[in-house]
């Protein structure tokens, strides 16, 4: 099962992805949005039977998995990458917060912002939350885990270098991907070896594995759930691998027209076209 939020004939809902059609779980359900469907559906996610198709997958326009998520909590970096498998690891990783304004839809433009020319990619894992905790044990965090999907942390550079604080360059309107769907942590019980790779015009730009993650999954929902309560629909963006342009020698910066392809094994792959900023 897929689960996919989504806007078609000037309307919006969310629902699910079964051989090239999609079901309006919406329509059925009542409740008014993917996270609330997750929070009521939680233990049953994934074993939906006697569904229709409401819409062909081409006519719809997706909109971020979860478009209105309380929280958004990324990790900066996080992969060991190769030869450095004995560096030690940090005390705490660098965190910070995303908004929901600052997401899109898979196969929807990434807006390159007009006061920069460093709007930079990053391919990351996120992990969407299905059911509430606080002060979760680590061995206990994957039990809280709704799905997971693909996320391109969007950032412009030298906004994000103003200061020590990265708010402003992970903020700019629809320049984060995240899509194309959530898949159900029953039909991905091992979230711990998936290959990730990012690619810019097809050149593959970023390659790792989640194995190596330097503060895995589990740890991570343990760690943001000391300081706040997880709620179904937050959202754990986990890191990303070297390769993002910043890192390039010399640097490589995103351009308009420009394609962006998050690909995570057994998940599938988020595409954006980058685009001139709109007015608005």
């Amino acid at each position: 099962m897929r689960y996919i939020s989504f806007s078609c004939q000037e309307y919006a809902s969310y629902g699910c992805v079964i051989d090239g059609s999609v079901t309006d779980l919406g329509k059925a359900s009542g409740l008014p949005d993917l996270a609330g469907y997750i929070a009521a559906n939680f233990e049953s996610l994934g074993t939906e039977t006697g569904l229709a198709a409401d819409h062909a997958l081409c006519d719809i326009h997706y909109l971020p998995v979860i478009p209105n998520p309380g929280k958004v909590l990324c990790v900066a970096t996080n992969y060991r990458e190769p030869g450095d498998e004995m560096t030690e690891r940090p005390d705490y990783p660098l965190l910070f917060s995303r908004f929901a304004g600052s997401q899109t839809g898979h196969d929807e433009p990434l807006p390159k912002p007009e006061v920069s020319d460093k709007f930079d990619y990053e391919g990351e894992l996120a992990v969407i939350i299905g059911k509430a905790g606080r002060r979760i044990a680590e061995a206990d965090a994957l039990a809280h885990v709704a799905g997971y999907t693909c996320f391109n942390d969007g950032s412009v550079r030298d906004w994000q270098k103003h200061s020590s604080q990265f708010t402003p360059g992970k903020n700019f309107a629809r320049t984060a991907g995240f899509g194309p769907w959530m898949v159900p942590r029953d039909e991905l019980p091992d979230p711990f070896n998936l290959a990730l790779e990012t690619r810019v015009n097809g050149e593959l730009r970023q390659r790792n594995n989640t194995s190596r993650m330097i503060f895995t999954i589990p740890w991570l929902i343990s760690y943001f759930s000391q300081f706040a309560v997880l709620e179904p629909g937050d959202v754990i963006v986990t890191g990303t691998p070297s390769g993002f342009g910043s890192s390039r020698k010399p640097p490589v910066f995103l351009q308009v027209g420009d394609i962006v392809e998050i690909e995570i094994e057994k998940i599938g792959t988020l595409r954006n076209i980058v685009a001139t900023e709109p007015d608005h």
